[in-house]
């Protein structure tokens, strides 16, 4: 069994209001990505090691803390299934009494399926039809975990919202159409389009300030400071 000295942490949200429609939460963003999406808010959770490093102490330490003033805590990322130590991380979160939330696109299928029973919402990334996956993950065949993901999360029963981030150079309007019929055909419900967010995108094709220099990278919440 991984031991949770080898989840790796690169930032917390102490308090959001967003990471999880409706409830207060505390977001913990896990480090590393298998995909390569370019319009990644987030690009520096995306390598398996990054310069900021949380010990997973220390997260539980301030999440105890905040019993009682939080309704639940989200595990987002970078990819949070990449980190196989994140059932053990899970169970401990529910034994101090948070309800758990899931930022996941799906790329180890049966990972997701083993942690579907212990979670209470999940937000769920779809990036485009299945079959034009590839040219937004960079990665073959992601088109293909990420459906086999969905169809665990559908017959989960587990609450979901799906979110599809739409870049005009990446998805037109007939790929989201198609999108679209896909998911209405697979029976979901809850279905958000988000735009483009330029904050944190380091690809100088879909960001032209990320060229210059200009580009912010998203935040982390001051993982130095959780007491």
């Amino acid at each position: 069994m991984p031991s949770l000295a080898e989840l790796r942490i690169g930032g917390i949200a102490r308090l959001s209001s967003c990471d999880w429609p409706g409830e207060l939460v505390a977001t913990v963003f896990c480090q590393g990505c298998p995909w390569r999406c370019g319009y990644c808010h987030n690009p520096h959770l995306l390598p398996a090691d990054g310069e900021t490093a949380i010990a997973w102490a220390d997260v539980l330490s301030f999440l105890t803390s905040r019993r009682g003033l939080l309704d639940g805590v989200v595990l987002s990322g970078g990819e949070p299934t990449l980190q196989t130590a994140l059932p053990q991380a899970i169970a401990e979160l529910r034994a101090l009494g948070f309800r758990i939330g899931l930022h996941s696109a799906g790329p180890y299928p049966e990972r997701l399926a083993k942690l579907l029973p212990q979670l209470d919402w999940i937000g769920f990334d779809v990036k485009a039809p299945f079959a034009e996956y590839d040219r937004i993950t960079g990665v073959p065949g992601s088109g293909e975990r990420a459906r086999l993901s969905l169809d665990h999360v559908l017959a989960s029963g587990v609450a979901y919202q799906l979110r599809t981030t739409v870049h005009p150079k990446l998805l037109d309007d007939d790929a989201v159409q198609r999108l679209r019929t896909e998911l209405a055909a697979l029976g979901v419900r809850d279905h958000h389009i988000q735009e483009f967010r330029a904050i944190g995108c380091a690809d100088p094709r879909l960001n032209p300030s990320a060229a210059a220099g200009g580009y912010h990278q998203g935040t982390i919440a001051e993982p130095r400071q959780l007491a």
